[in-house]
């Protein structure tokens, strides 16, 4: 069964990149640039059944005879596709979120990323715009029930794709414009499908109805938070870990807040400091260069200090595209595992929306203040997400299991590791240990909310007094993690859990072994759950 297990999970491996062109666009595998998911019945029972065959496949197969590595691949491979099938037959997401059929990344995939000429690019683009009108068909015939959140949301990431097929594909078409009849074409009707969806959102708002419950409960949501965490604490341990957490931090913070401000180690003199910090802030014209003379400091004192080793990959900063904006403030965005040409890594922030009043607006900087944005480089680029994903897809296996298993628990836990490590050897002085220290309070806050606002029934009202109160945070931004935390389930709780498991695999570093050796090696396998990172650094 060794010899076999290979071909095995190359052929599963093929079978799901096949299966949906998200984990492809993810993966980097350009062999489906040219599709959109088919969420139709048939075609979801048709991947509903490879599923179920992949798993019992991988299944038969005795990991004890495996080589490590391998066996971790099996690890992973088995659970990316239970992962899948759990996610089709129980949450069935694409039923009731309308976020799901939104083509905008896969369109933004072709176009941001010069990773084959334009023309080829373009013509791949021409079929993912001529699949939409039947997409949004589909999208309109299966979705039941939608909540009312994600309706919201949508009305607004629907139209930021149009925005993207109306702007940005004329400047790829100047390039190869032997093609413009072809895209213009199908761009055209695109964008009506994309108006008809809009609208038909829109009058699912009218009505009034209540809409679904965004809440999954929670029967469903500790089996998608096991799915989601791959790791041996229960839910339980989850929020009893995350509340001593917010204990202890809360009292680190008090502590600085007094070292940087003077006075005492209270909750007035935390809220003094914060506030003080928060004077010194970017606006919506001057964020995006602000991050990027982050990225530079950053990267210059990772070196400065040996903490880890760095990449030539290039990194992008920019304004995040409308069509993702309304979940998070920043994301980073790499280029796929199996990508071959050198395209870039995006660091995204989103502005604040045109329609926010000034007082909104105010309150949305001063959360997100210079010192602030410096930590949230750290954890977006350098050294966390860019560099920790420029390291993953420099792992080469038997197998590109890794390409697909990637593990949000340790991609999340390293980046706010590297807050904490930052922040202790200095990055950014008081200031920034202030705003990290703030950050690893909401990173508690996140595991705590994800579970109460999805199995307790949290409200709105004490939702946003945790924050405001035990956190810290700015109104604009706690209100902003409330629909965050309706709009998804158990992504939150990825940062907690994640930060506690790499941290402890930090704290084993053998006397002998350099701090960047260490680092290097952690990061030398890929993105795997951090229990299979432990296993394959014998910690």
């Amino acid at each position: 069964m060794p010899a076999q297990f290979v071909p095995l999970a190359e052929r599963i491996v093929d079978a799901l990149l096949d299966f949906s062109p998200d984990i492809a666009r993810f993966a980097g595998d350009h062999r489906y640039d040219d599709r959109l998911p088919d969420f139709s019945p048939g075609a979801v029972a048709r991947d509903v059944d490879m599923l179920r065959e992949a798993s019992a496949a991988l299944s038969q197969v005795d990991d004890d005879e495996l080589h490590p590595q391998e066996r971790v691949d099996h690890a992973i491979l088995l659970a990316t596709v239970e992962r899948e099938l759990f996610e089709y037959t129980e949450i069935r997401e694409h039923e009731w979120n309308p976020l799901v059929h939104n083509p905008g990344p896969l369109l933004y995939a072709l176009i941001a990323r010069p990773f084959a000429p334009p023309d080829q690019r373009l013509v791949s683009l021409a079929g993912r715009l001529d699949a939409i009108p039947d997409a949004l068909a589909t999208a309109r015939a299966v979705l039941v029930d939608c909540p009312r959140i994600h309706l919201e949301t949508a009305v607004g990431q629907f139209a930021g794709t149009a925005s993207l097929i109306r702007h940005q594909v004329p400047e790829l078409l100047a390039e190869a414009p032997e093609l413009a009849g072809r895209v213009t074409a199908a761009g055209d009707q695109a964008i009506a499908a994309l108006a008809e969806f809009g609208g038909w959102l829109r009058d699912r708002l009218a009505d009034e109805k209540p809409g679904r419950d965004p809440r999954l409960g929670r029967p469903l949501w500790e089996a998608r938070l096991w799915h989601t965490l791959d790791t041996e604490l229960t839910a339980a341990a989850v929020l009893s870990r995350a509340w001593a957490t917010l204990d202890r931090v809360g009292g680190e913070l008090r502590e600085s807040a007094a070292q940087f401000l003077g006075g005492p180690a209270d909750d007035g003199t935390v809220k003094a400091a914060l506030d003080r910090l928060g004077d010194d802030h970017p606006d919506n014209a001057s964020i995006v260069e602000l991050a990027r003379v982050a990225l530079r400091e950053t990267t210059g004192f990772v070196a400065g200090h040996g903490l880890v080793s760095l990449v030539d990959d290039p990194c992008v900063v920019q304004e995040m595209p409308e069509f993702a904006r309304g979940v998070a403030v920043a994301y980073c965005s790499p280029p796929g595992p199996l990508e071959t040409a050198d395209v870039p890594t995006f660091y995204s922030i989103a502005p604040t929306p045109a329609d926010w009043p000034a007082e909104r607006v105010e309150s949305f900087y001063r959360e997100y203040n210079n010192h602030m944005v410096r930590n949230l480089t750290v954890h977006e680029a350098m050294p966390g997400h860019y560099l920790q994903l420029a390291h993953s897809r420099r792992y080469r296996g038997s197998t590109r299991a890794r390409a697909l298993g990637f593990s949000g628990t340790f991609v999340e836990g390293w980046a706010v590791y590297a807050e904490e490590l930052m922040a202790r050897y200095g990055f950014g002085g008081v200031p920034v240990r202030l705003q990290q220290l703030k950050m690893q309070l909401r990173m508690a806050l996140n595991a705590v909310l994800d579970q109460l606002v999805h199995c307790d029934g949290l409200a709105e009202a004490d939702a946003m007094a945790l924050m405001t109160g035990r956190a810290f945070q700015e109104e604009g931004e706690a209100a902003g993690k409330w629909r965050r935390a309706l709009l998804t389930s158990t992504q939150l709780s990825t940062y907690f859990v994640g930060y506690s498991e790499v941290a402890e695999i930090s704290r084993a570093r053998p006397a002998e072994v350099r701090l960047q050796e260490w680092h290097d090696a952690m990061l030398a396998h890929g993105s795997p759950p951090p229990r299979h990172v432990r296993n394959l650094l014998a910690v």
